[in-house]
């Protein structure tokens, strides 16, 4: 039994249905987030094999942006995915939506692994790659809202801050996962072999963890539905929901996550391609730093999860939020510091990781809590998948872009602290009673 198993086993409370229900989200989730780990871990080697021009070499600043301009647009998808799955989720069921959407993420992902580089087949290559990148960002949006609907929905009243950081938490395994093979290939294998072939080894490895999220999902129970035995919503006949109220509730929910989206992926998955384009470190040494922000990242999702149970959402992701604006440019100087100890800048990373655990533990329950059960899996999936197409999927355009043009090392720092900043206001609203609130 893995360690995943036996903790949710251990958990107290927790009935079997919701042991599965989190277990089928986790797996899914780690599978979505590998890859995307995976593909910004290596998205230097990326634009050397699909989108740099003969003989240009993988530190081209126009072959990276042209890289993450891929990686932006597949996030652009994700607000499709999240309407098309969403409503699959609230109207057939989320199991039907859940088990789609992991199937589509793995045959993209495996495509990726086996597709021909630009040398072999020209222009078509950058092309095939990023349609391919369309169809996980598809897969990505739909699957966000179906699990934390579905974590949320089977936790027992007063643990939807842990049901729903369990999705963050994997999401932080996968991204782990995913800096921590592309680490191990590093090190593992020359450079030149790593460029060749090597980097097609992680996408591949999405096959097998793929067919177990479809194995473990196709056993799935629906959440039971509000009003009968079973069910932790409110009883009674579920209200319409007015198109204008739902629009405003997936505004306000894009500016409570957008600094979770922004310092997410300018901490967690753009670090090492501006480490190796900006400052000149090593693949090694970059990788290295992703994967020790990416595990402080992991571990402070699940305690900011159950602290938000006991005292609300709102003071803990205002403290993440805060801490961001306050210290993400000290800590990226300390990286940066060609004189401070390395004990120092492993421990400034760690801190940066941890910090949007604080935004990230709390968040899935917090969105899940602002839509009725009837529209929950497209409200909330819609919200979080525009706050990142355009906070997450243009960060590594929009930092590697300004950061060339401008010759600052500093811009990841001002723009996770900048999108922070505009988090707070829409984060006071919230209420401080909401977690203990029944789901409506």
């Amino acid at each position: 039994m893995s360690p995943l198993e036996l903790r949710l086993r251990a958990a107290p409370g927790r009935s079997s249905g919701s042991r599965r229900a989190v277990l089928a989200g986790c797996v899914g989730n780690l599978v979505e987030w590998y890859e995307f780990g995976v593909y910004g871990c290596l998205v230097t080697v990326i634009a050397e094999n699909f989108f740099a021009p003969a003989g240009a070499g993988a530190g081209g600043a126009a072959a990276l942006v042209t890289t993450y301009a891929s990686f932006a647009l597949a996030f652009f998808f994700r607000p499709v995915g999240a309407l098309l799955f969403g409503r699959l989720g609230d109207r057939v069921g989320r199991r039907q939506a859940l088990i789609a959407a992991v199937g589509l993420m793995t045959a993209a992902t495996t495509a990726i692994g086996l597709l021909p580089t630009r040398a072999a087949i020209g222009a078509a290559a950058p092309l095939l790659l990023t349609f391919l990148r369309v169809l996980q960002g598809l897969s990505a949006g739909g699957e966000f809202g179906g699990a934390v609907s579905l974590m949320t929905e089977h936790a027992p009243p007063g643990r939807r801050g842990l049901g729903g950081a369990w999705q963050s938490f994997t999401v932080a395994l996968g991204l782990l996962a995913g800096a921590c093979t592309a680490a191990g290939l590093a090190w593992v294998l020359p450079a030149d072999d790593l460029r060749a072939w090597g980097w097609r080894i992680p996408f591949l490895l999405a096959l097998p963890l793929g067919a177990v999220a479809l194995w473990v999902r196709a056993g799935l129970e629906e959440p039971p539905p509000a009003g009968r035995p079973g069910a932790y919503g409110v009883p009674g006949a579920a209200a319409p929901v007015r198109r204008g109220e739902m629009a405003r509730a997936v505004v306000l929910g894009i500016g409570r996550i957008m600094g979770w989206s922004a310092a997410g992926y300018a901490f967690l998955v753009v670090l090492p391609s501006h480490l190796q384009a900006v400052l000149g470190a090593s693949a090694r040494d970059a990788l290295l730093a992703t994967a020790l922000a990416n595990l402080g990242f992991a571990a402070s999702i699940l305690p900011a999860g159950v602290l938000s149970d006991r005292v609300g959402r709102r003071p803990v992701m205002l403290c993440g939020a805060v801490s961001v604006v306050v210290l993400a440019l000290p800590l990226l100087r300390l990286v940066q510091s060609p004189g401070a100890p390395t004990a120092a800048k492993a421990g400034a990373v760690l801190l940066a990781g941890a910090l949007v655990g604080l935004l990230a533990g709390p968040g899935p329950a917090m969105l899940a809590e602002m839509f009725p059960r009837r529209v929950r899996c497209t409200g909330l999936g819609v919200a979080y998948a525009l706050a990142n197409a355009v906070f997450s999927g243009c960060a590594g355009l929009v930092i590697t872009a300004v950061a060339a043009g401008t010759g600052s090392t500093a811009v990841p720092a001002y723009y996770a602290a900048g999108a922070c900043a505009l988090s707070v206001p829409a984060l006071l609203t919230l209420r401080g009673g909401a977690h203990r609130e029944p789901l409506r």
